[in-house]
């Protein structure tokens, strides 16, 4: 009895912060896969999602969905599965989790019971664009989405005096938008890089001035899909 006390001492409670692919399953680290199978339970953003990349690497272990939407409860619920000394594993869809997910509030939970939280690093889509961008990336802005309202304006206004490489996100839904929006608030040749379907098989960079590449995107609607990493 003594021995199992001193034990369970020894042993912390533990939440991994693990970082998946973009797209490509193959670009996941080997201790990635390695915790995968050793923790008890996995959360992720989408369970139909992460099942593909567990299905692949045959990881058996069972899901709990936990996302943007989720509300407290289930952060109670993975903290108190934590607190029952269970080891879990936290993914997103894609990339590293807490890189434009609201992962915070179970992170801050965690840490707030005295659980041990663990990075599993790789890299995200914002760092595998400006590797290839030929942007300064000594000295760099990360912003994200943009607010699709509100701020949106004040946003870009304050950009226009930036004095480094500035990376965002923009969905499929806004990309027309907002490089007609890089023209009313920059001009028209600005040179900026665009990154589309990362590490997938038709990845694709343009590396031109604002209104080159919204003409070409225009010209061709079938290559308007998934999410874009803007780079300026």
């Amino acid at each position: 009895m003594i021995y199992n006390k001193i034990n369970l001492i020894l042993i912390k409670k533990m939440l991994y912060i693990v970082s998946t692919p973009i797209w490509n399953l193959e670009d996941i680290t080997f201790r990635a896969i390695k915790t995968l199978n050793e923790v008890d339970l996995i959360a992720c953003e989408d369970t139909r999602t992460s099942s593909v990349l567990l299905n692949y690497y045959n990881i058996k272990k069972p899901l709990i969905s936990y996302h943007s939407y989720s509300k407290i409860t289930k952060v109670d619920k993975i903290i108190e599965e934590l607190k029952a000394w269970k080891k879990v594993a936290l993914i997103s869809d894609a990339w590293t989790p807490g890189i434009s997910d609201p992962w915070y509030a179970l992170i801050k939970e965690a840490l707030n019971n005295d659980i041990n939280v663990v990075p599993i690093p790789w890299v995200s889509a914002c760092i595998t664009a400006l590797s290839v961008s030929w942007m300064p990336s000594n000295h760099f802005l990360y912003l994200g989405f943009l607010p699709i309202k509100k701020w949106r304006q004040t946003l870009f206004k304050k950009l226009q005096n930036k004095e480094q490489t500035v990376i965002i996100y923009e969905s499929v839904h806004r990309i027309i938008k907002t490089l007609n929006e890089f023209i009313t608030y920059f001009w028209k040749d600005l040179e900026i890089v665009v990154g589309r379907e990362l590490t997938k098989k038709f990845e694709e960079f343009k590396r031109w001035k604002v209104w080159d590449i919204l003409e070409y995107f225009e010209n061709n609607k079938d290559k308007v899909k998934w999410e874009f990493v803007i780079i300026f």
